[in-house]
């Protein structure tokens, strides 16, 4: 389950918790991507850097469930990383997590 508070306000006592992040540039350009070739959208990166930022911002300073790392979650910051990379880095915190 992902979400940006599972981890913290919906599944607090999950066995494995993992907050998986990327820098809000990787993040932007992969949602810039996504757009482009899936849908044809060509709304600029700059804004959609733009609101990638206002979104973080505004889900870390929310009064109710706001966006934090849980204290006992394993930070997987998959900037650099492809799908297959952060899916087998996802496998092995599981596996040692539950090993």
């Amino acid at each position: 389950m992902d979400g940006r508070d599972i981890g913290t306000v919906v599944l607090p006592k999950a066995d494995v918790k993992i907050f998986l992040t990327a820098s809000a540039e990787v993040r932007a350009k992969r949602r810039f991507d996504e757009l482009l070739q899936q849908k044809g959208d060509k709304t600029p990166y700059a804004q959609i850097l733009a609101e990638t930022k206002q979104r973080d911002k505004q889900d870390s300073e929310r009064a109710i469930a706001p966006l934090k790392q849980a204290a006992d979650a394993v930070l997987l910051d998959t900037s650099g990383d492809t799908v297959e990379q952060s899916v087998n880095a996802i496998l092995d915190i599981v596996r040692r997590k539950l090993g």
